[in-house]
């Protein structure tokens, strides 16, 4: 069984969003960054860290992409141009999504106060709201890769879930319809329900 270790409203909640969908049993411990349980799986305390076996893996996109090619599911088979195409999309989420809002928490609450510069927030906002465009543009399928689910949705979906929780503004309603489809999955609401126990 794994083990992630984070807390819930994290970016572990990817990892579990994905091992529900992958139908793997895991065990979630409920650590915050930089806390005493983090700090035991990863010397930097970030999170989510997963224990697999003797092995411990962190940083959550590595984590799911470790995950889908080890159960062959949720992923295109490394070495195809598929893998490639996803392999594309996955990095400019990470850069133009997932940044941006870590940017934002940095000078929200995560940097000492002497250090946020909040007016940078606005600018992030507005960044945020043209990815969100440009992604809506490139959605032709039910799915960001076209017709298989990929930890790309997952990705993306998440950091739409975050951008609300930010108080972001809201996302265009073709992305915005698409990541509700994502939540009424399954597995997302699996993955909620550990949240809430």
């Amino acid at each position: 069984m794994y083990k992630v270790i984070g807390a819930t409203k994290s970016r572990a909640f990817r990892v579990m969003w994905m091992l529900e969908e992958l139908g793997e049993a895991y065990q979630q411990v409920d650590a915050g960054p930089r806390s005493e349980e983090a700090m035991k799986y990863n010397p930097l305390g970030k999170i989510p860290a997963l224990v697999d076996g003797d092995a411990v893996l962190t940083d959550s996109v590595a984590i799911m992409t470790y995950l889908g090619d080890k159960h062959g599911k949720l992923t295109a088979p490394a070495g195809t141009i598929d893998r490639a195409r996803q392999d594309a999309m996955t990095f400019w989420l990470i850069d133009e999504f997932d940044a941006i809002l870590w940017a934002a928490a940095k000078h929200s609450f995560v940097f000492p106060e002497d250090r946020r510069v909040p007016e940078i927030k606005d600018s992030l906002k507005t960044e945020f709201l043209r990815s969100a465009d440009l992604l809506a543009d490139r959605l032709e399928g039910p799915f960001l890769m076209g017709e298989h689910m990929s930890h790309a949705d997952i990705l993306a979906c998440h950091c739409v879930n975050w951008s609300i929780g930010a108080k972001f503004p809201r996302i265009n309603d073709k992305l915005g319809a698409w990541a509700a489809t994502m939540r009424d999955r399954p597995a997302f609401k699996a993955a909620q329900e550990k949240v809430a126990g």
